[in-house]
C-alpha cells in the first residue's frame, strides 16, 4: 500500500470554479518558500500536492486564500475493504488513551455507503484499540476526528488537518487595485482586499517614524498573501498631527488623495459603515467616482470577524488600539490637507524586495538607503 503522504487542499465553495488559479498560486507559493514538489494536480473537487516535505509544504500553502481546509493524508484506491482497513490502521495510531473519536467519511462512494465505512471502521478501532480505552464520540463531542475524503478513484485518509483562510484565490479578480496601509484598520482592509481576490498594489503612509516599525511588521504578515517573488512598495511621510478624531479623518482623506494620484482604476477604501458615518463614507466614494475610478469597500459587511483577521496578521497586541479606532464616532467630514499631501508626494520612496524570511530588515534597509 502507498505509504506516501500527500497534501490535500479543499477549496472554499467560492473557489470551486477557480481551481486552476488556486493551483497556480499553490505552485507559486511553494516556489517562493523553496519547497520542492513533484506535482500539483486536481482530483475531482480537491487539489493533490505531492511534496517532498508535506508538513512544511502544507504550512506554506495554508497562507493562501481560497482554501477551506488543508490536510496531510494517505492516498489509496476507492475500495471499501481498503478504506476500512486504512482508517482502522491510521486512525488507531493517532488515538491517545481514553480519547473519544469520530470517524467521518465524505465524497463519492462506489458501490457502498459512506455511513457503512464509518460504522465498520469505528467497530474495528474499538476492537483493536480496546486496551487504550478509546471510544466513539458524537458530532458535538469528540477529541479526535478521523476524516476521509473520497473522489471517483481514490480515498484520502487524513493524518492531520487544519482550517484554511477562506476567501478566493489571489488574482482571480483580474483587476489591479490599490490599497494603503497606515494603521490597524487599514491593514485588515488590505488583507480583506487580497482575500477577495484582487491583484493588489500596496502603499504605506505614516505620520511619525515611530509608526514605521509596527506598520512594516504588519506588512510582513500581508506580503506572503500576494504570491509574488518580487514586490514593489511605496512609502509616503504625511506630516499630520496624530492626535484627535478630526486629524485622523483628515489623515484618511489625505491618504485617499495620494491613492488617487496612481493610475490604478480601483481604489480600496479602508472604511466601514459600522465605523464611519455614512456622510463620511459617501463623500469618499463620490470623490473616487469623480476621478473616474471605482471604489472598493472590502470591510463592508465585516463585523466582529474584523478582530479575528487582525489576529491573523499579527495584531494581537493592538486589539485595544483597533477597538479605539472602530469607536471613533464622528460625523465630521474634514477636507484633506493639501499642503501636507503635496509634501508627502515628494517624500515617496519606492522599494523592491524579494519575498522571504528577512522582509522586515530588507524593507528597513531599503528605506535607509533611499533616505
Amino acid at each position: 500500500m502507498d505509504e506516501t503522504s500527500y497534501v490535500v487542499v479543499f477549496p472554499t465553495i467560492f473557489s470551486k470554479n477557480k481551481i486552476p488559479q488556486l493551483i497556480s498560486n499553490i505552485k507559486k507559493i511553494l516556489k517562493i518558500k523553496n519547497q520542492q514538489f513533484k506535482s500539483v494536480k486536481r482530483d475531482g473537487e480537491i487539489i493533490l500536492v505531492d511534496a517532498n516535505d508535506p508538513v512544511f509544504a502544507s504550512s506554506a500553502i495554508n497562507m493562501l486564500f481560497g482554501i477551506k481546509e488543508i490536510a496531510i493524508a494517505r492516498k489509496i484506491k476507492n475500495n471499501y475493504q481498503d478504506i476500512v482497513s486504512e482508517i482502522t490502521s491510521i486512525g488507531g495510531n493517532l488515538l491517545l488513551r481514553g480519547e473519544k473519536f469520530l470517524v467521518r467519511v465524505e465524497g463519492s462512494s462506489r458501490g457502498f455507503l459512506a455511513k457503512d465505512v464509518e460504522i465498520a471502521a469505528t467497530s474495528n478501532i474499538i476492537e483493536k484499540k480496546s486496551k487504550l480505552g478509546a471510544h466513539p464520540g458524537t458530532d458535538q463531542n469528540y477529541d479526535k476526528l478521523l476524516y476521509t475524503y473520497l473522489t471517483k478513484n481514490h480515498a484520502y485518509i487524513c493524518i492531520f488537518s487544519d482550517k484554511g483562510k477562506d476567501g478566493i484565490p489571489y488574482q482571480s479578480q483580474s483587476h489591479k487595485t490599490i490599497c494603503a496601509i497606515y494603521d490597524e484598520l487599514s491593514a485588515v482592509s488590505c488583507y480583506e482586499t487580497i482575500k477577495q481576490g484582487y491583484d493588489t498594489k500596496i502603499i504605506v503612509c505614516y505620520r511619525q517614524k515611530s509608526e514605521l516599525m509596527n506598520l512594516i511588521k504588519v506588512l510582513n504578515q500581508i506580503i506572503p498573501r500576494l504570491v509574488q517573488e518580487k514586490i514593489e512598495l511605496e512609502f509616503f511621510h504625511l506630516k499630520i498631527n496624530p492626535n484627535g478624531v478630526k486629524n485622523y479623518l483628515t489623515y484618511i482623506n489625505s491618504i485617499l488623495e495620494i491613492m488617487l494620484q496612481f493610475p490604478n482604476k480601483r481604489i480600496s477604501l479602508a472604511l466601514s459603515p459600522l465605523v464611519f458615518s455614512s456622510d463620511f463614507l459617501d463623500n469618499s466614494i463620490r470623490l473616487v467616482f469623480s476621478k473616474k475610478k471605482i471604489p472598493l469597500i472590502p470591510l463592508s459587511g465585516v463585523d466582529t470577524s474584523l478582530f479575528d483577521e487582525a489576529k491573523e496578521i499579527g495584531l494581537e497586541r493592538s486589539i485595544k488600539k483597533l477597538e479605539k479606532i472602530v469607536t471613533i464616532g464622528s460625523n465630521e467630514i474634514p477636507s484633506f490637507a493639501k499642503k501636507e499631501v503635496e509634501n508627502a508626494l515628494k517624500t515617496k520612496k519606492l522599494i523592491s524586495i524579494q519575498a522571504g524570511p528577512n522582509n522586515v530588515h530588507d524593507i528597513l534597509d531599503s528605506l535607509e538607503e533611499n533616505h
